[in-house]
């Protein structure tokens, strides 16, 4: 059985009774929101209070002048855009920061694979990029990308602050030794790890904004910070 067939079973049964596939995929639907649910419900739940430290240390940052710089592949590159774009237009009533996501940057992204190696190319955005009190947010499903790890690795000599996304034990993430605050979405179904990576992230902004507004940390005046 092929992954898809053992994800969705009822699409190869080779069955032409509607109302009985109807139902598997009724079946399938609330079992997958019920994992998710509760797969959210747990990381928050062990994660409570690195969340808030994390996010403390974030809007510390950020009210310093620090900038976020975020970065994955495939699924994780998308997500990476989405919480770059979270923190840099987070809509009315809550304050932006300066964010880019590397996965953005076709032009790096594909002379740096080209010429030197794909494994490099955001260990080399950071070096050009990053600096000390900046913010480097890293995701991967398997928490082995070799060009996330380099990442951290770089971030790390700059004496940024790193947070990772990871999903499965954490892999090779958890072993780094270069990621301040690691978050591990224990599940071995990449749409299940992804799913509570977004809430993940969203909960830090979240923390984040609410760090800032609380007055825990004050907010500079523009034009005063580094």
């Amino acid at each position: 059985m092929t992954g898809f067939e053992s994800l969705y079973p009822f699409l190869y049964s080779g069955t032409t009774d509607v109302d009985a596939v109807l139902d598997q995929v009724s079946r399938s639907t609330t079992e997958k929101t019920a994992e998710i649910a509760q797969l959210r419900a747990d990381v928050l739940e062990r994660y409570r209070d690195q969340l808030i430290e994390c996010a403390g240390a974030m809007a510390q940052s950020l009210a310093s002048g620090g900038r976020l710089f975020t970065f994955g592949n495939g699924g994780s590159s998308t997500d990476a855009q989405a919480v770059a774009e979270l923190f840099q237009n987070p809509g009315p009533g809550a304050q932006p920061f300066p964010a880019a996501a590397l996965t953005t940057d076709v032009a790096v992204l594909t002379a740096l694979s080209n010429d030197v190696s794909f494994d490099v190319v955001y260990a080399r955005s950071l070096a050009a990029n990053g600096r000390a009190g900046d913010i480097a947010l890293g995701l991967s499903t398997s928490g082995g990308s070799e060009n996330v790890l380099r990442g951290f690795a770089e971030a790390t000599r700059r004496g940024m602050l790193t947070i990772g996304l990871a999903g499965y034990d954490g892999g090779k993430m958890a072993e780094a030794g270069t990621i301040d605050y690691l978050f591990v979405m224990p599940s071995s179904s990449v749409h299940r790890i992804q799913e509570a990576q977004t809430t993940t992230y969203h909960v830090l902004w979240e923390l984040t904004q609410l760090a800032l507004n609380t007055g825990d940390v004050a907010v500079p005046e523009v034009g005063t910070t580094r």
